[in-house]
């Protein structure tokens, strides 16, 4: 069988491409979605099949808290709290792109840049 490599899809990656295809509309950036999380709050649960989860709630310049899907070890012999906390995060943050892309749509038929 043949093996296909994924491309990269990371957020770093996919701004490089942005930038290299001279795209310069206004959209998010990852500068502009980390400049608005102001605190990240950590919450890890325990399942009685001993499954840890564990989500980041990120809270927004305005205040508003976004969520995303938690990380999950099924075998609590492999959880590591410092990958499930950057698997947390990333599953949060991936949850705010659509939230800002929303606000600057909205800005930008109002007439705003």
């Amino acid at each position: 069988m043949n093996h296909i490599e994924s491309p990269r899809t990371d957020d770093s990656a996919i701004e490089q491409e942005i930038r290299d295809k001279g795209l310069t509309a206004p959209r998010v950036t990852p500068a502009d979605l980390e400049d608005n999380i102001v605190h990240i709050e950590y919450v890890k649960h325990v399942s009685r099949g001993g499954q840890v989860l564990r989500w980041a709630v990120l809270t927004t310049k305005s205040g508003y808290a976004v969520v995303g899907n938690p990380s999950v070890s099924v075998s609590p012999e492999n959880d590591n709290e410092e990958i499930g906390l950057k698997v947390a995060f990333e599953n949060s943050k991936n949850s705010l792109w659509p939230l800002m892309g929303y606000a600057l749509k909205q800005k930008l038929s109002k007439g705003g840049a």
